[in-house]
């Protein structure tokens, strides 16, 4: 949940550091743009919204500039919404979660886990925002889906209170309403954008990212897993991308302050006073969404969702004891499964089908990590903290001084 405290410039007392300053457009790249090899075969859109149904609204917010004001800010920040079934569709689904490290939160869970479904999205925003969008959620469906029932709904966060004014809670009901009115399917916008939009990923700018993969069974039937993550968390030098050490190998370019936290003008923000210092913790937070058209039961979806930790493994995540890493996990198969009246008919794969859905899981969740980063640029934000988005550049030379490079030829 918590990220990092930094040592002011200015003075010698310890500094949360909230904010972003300036948050540029979105570069249409991903990751596979870039060159960067990934195993599988990822869907149309390479999203979660490839799973039919799977809907997706986003809510960004940015705002202010310069020193800190709790209550003003800067803000930084914003609200993700998946619905599994669009947003007008109360059909509950299957679903299951699982923590790596337990420092975050993800409310309705008890009951998902207790009656095996999830009735209704799964929202993601900042740690101090986590109550007022599950009360949005639930005045919302109350409002135009009455006959649904989303008392627990399931809400979860990671702390953007590097670059945001965390305290000064600038989320609203409002602000949630606007996410889940603006699901849709189609394209996923990455980086900082929705409940990304002030992260900080392996001490690079972080945020959404999203990817999927196509699984082809022995028996010939053809499924979807679709990813989505909210990565806040992780140490540079375990940065790793396809196989490739990259935090090793882009070791500079850490969260610096620039102007010395005093509204600084155009061209300090250009660099920074101090060089950054590497963190030696991993005291952030990753939120992981996992979809699926596959039809499988509860328990199966277990199994599934614990598999995204050696998704975050493989990219250099281990879940340390400062961070909050939950998953949830859902199937859009057997529909009505939650009637009450009569008996329910349901289909589901034999466990011995799944492991092709478990490396989908793993590869589909550390691609989505990498496109996030990818998507994300440099900001700078309150108290002039600035984090540097992971150089494009020099992304493709780590990939190809270790011959990685999509394309490149290889060694003789």
């Amino acid at each position: 949940m918590k990220w990092f405290c930094f040592k002011s410039i200015s003075s010698i007392s310890l500094l949360l550091v909230v904010g972003v300053g300036v948050v540029h457009a979105q570069a249409p790249q991903r990751a596979r743009d870039l060159g960067v090899p990934f195993d599988g075969t990822p869907g149309p859109l390479n999203a979660i919204t490839d799973v039919a149904g799977v809907t997706v609204g986003q809510v960004t917010l940015v705002r202010g500039e310069g020193r800190r004001v709790v209550g003003v800010g800067p803000v930084r920040t914003g609200v993700t919404a998946v619905f599994p079934r669009g947003n007008h569709e109360p059909d509950p689904v299957f679903a299951s979660w699982f923590t790596l490290n337990g420092n975050g939160e993800m409310t309705g869970t008890t009951w998902l886990e207790e009656s095996g479904y999830l009735k209704g999205p799964v929202l993601i925003t900042n740690t101090n925002s986590v109550g007022v969008v599950r009360d949005a959620v639930i005045e919302w469906q109350a409002t135009h889906l009455p006959a649904a029932d989303w008392g627990l709904p399931v809400v979860a966060e990671t702390d953007d209170e590097a670059l945001n004014d965390l305290y000064g809670f600038h989320v609203t009901k409002q602000d949630a309403f606007a996410a889940i009115e603006a699901a849709r399917g189609g394209p996923v916008a990455e980086g900082a954008v929705g409940g990304g939009t002030g992260m900080v990923c392996h001490e690079f700018k972080g945020g959404i990212g999203t990817s999927s993969r196509r699984i082809r069974l022995k028996s010939g039937s053809t499924y979807t897993i679709g990813v989505l993550v909210q990565c806040n968390y992780g140490i540079r030098q375990l940065l790793t991308v396809s196989g490739v050490p990259v935090g090793k190998e882009i070791p500079d370019l850490l969260p610096c302050f620039a102007g010395h936290g005093v509204n600084p003008p155009a061209e300090a923000r250009r660099g920074c006073d101090k060089p950054g210092v590497a963190r030696d913790a991993d005291a952030g937070s990753i939120i992981v969404v996992v979809a699926t058209d596959a039809p499988l039961l509860p328990h199966q979806l277990h199994r599934i969702v614990k598999r995204v930790a050696l998704g975050v493994g493989r990219t250099g995540g281990f879940g340390g004891d400062g961070s909050g890493d939950i998953f949830v996990a859902f199937s859009t198969a057997n529909p009505h499964a939650a009637d009450t009246s009569g008996v329910a008919r349901l289909t589901m794969l034999p466990n011995e089908q799944l492991d092709r859905l478990f490396e989908g899981t793993i590869e589909a969740t550390h691609e989505a990590i990498i496109n996030a980063l990818v998507a994300a640029r440099t900001t700078v934000g309150a108290d002039s903290l600035r984090v540097t988005a992971l150089p494009h550049d020099r992304l493709r030379a780590a990939l190809t001084k270790y011959n990685r490079l999509a394309g490149q030829n290889a060694s003789p």
